[in-house]
């Protein structure tokens, strides 16, 4: 798997990341040494929860038991972009999930991050800085988690459960350290890989390709291409019967359980 490589642009009040985000393709990563990942499926959550109860969420009652539901999640942000991606969002009543980064993002957006929570999406955490934490010290692990969870708790008054890591990345420290931070990992099942590309058509047949039920979808709104491409990609995906849920709702009647990853 590539390493992260960054670098910072000064675009209008702030600045973003620009970097070059390894996708996690099957269902079992090979990690550091001889490490196997072991997810589990949304399907498998809701059945493991013995009832089939539907689920208020912030922009509706979804019954992912019955309907045929797709999570849309958003990485890396806010940015500049993420308040048209919110407009858009809002227009097509489709609740998401962003996993927010921290330095100089979060710090730069606060009104956005506001925003995301009190329109219903689900704010969860992507670190501090993008650092991968399987190459980083329990403390710098736990740094990196705490930080944007603080955070976000102070912007809307509610801590995250949920975390993305960094390029997918993690391992048995970091299932550890997340089970005692009360956060679970969301990794993804559908990315249009569009960290390489600005071209939206692109990035829509890429997500549309691989869409299926239960997915997870992987975009970045830091990147032009991205935000362009997202009525297209709600509005085929409508047309072929989806119901766009955030990943609790997806889940739901069963919960994300801390230390464990989900895809």
């Amino acid at each position: 798997m590539p390493s992260l490589t960054s670098k910072m642009t000064k675009t209008g009040t702030g600045f973003r990341v620009l970097a070059t985000f390894a996708a996690a393709a099957s269902l079992t990563l090979s990690l550091s040494g001889c490490t196997k990942l072991e997810t589990t499926s949304p399907s498998s959550v809701r059945n493991a929860a013995g009832t089939q109860q539907a689920r208020t969420g912030g922009l509706g009652t979804v019954d992912c038991a019955h309907a045929k539901c797709i999570a849309l999640t958003f990485d890396a942000g806010p940015s500049e972009n993420s308040s048209r991606l919110l407009d858009i969002l809002k227009e097509k009543h489709v609740p998401a999930t962003f996993f927010l980064l921290g330095k100089r993002h979060i710090d730069t957006y606060p009104e956005l991050v506001r925003r995301m929570a009190d329109e219903g999406h689900e704010v969860a955490s992507h670190t501090w800085t993008h650092k991968i934490l399987t190459d980083a010290k329990p403390d710098e692990i736990r740094e990196e988690l705490e930080r944007p969870n603080k955070e976000i708790e102070r912007l809307t008054g509610k801590r995250p459960t949920l975390m993305r890591p960094p390029q997918g990345r993690t391992d048995d420290t970091v299932h550890g350290i997340c089970r005692e931070l009360g956060l679970s990992e969301v990794l993804w099942s559908v990315t249009a890989k569009d960290y390489q590309t600005d071209d939206s058509d692109l990035i829509t047949e890429r997500v549309l390709d691989q869409s299926s039920r239960d997915g997870i979808i992987l975009l970045h709104d830091i990147y032009d291409g991205t935000v362009p491409a997202v009525p297209g990609i709600v509005d085929a995906l409508k047309k072929r019967g989806y119901v766009f849920v955030t990943v609790p709702q997806l889940l739901a009647p069963g919960k994300a359980e801390p230390g464990k990853v989900y895809r």
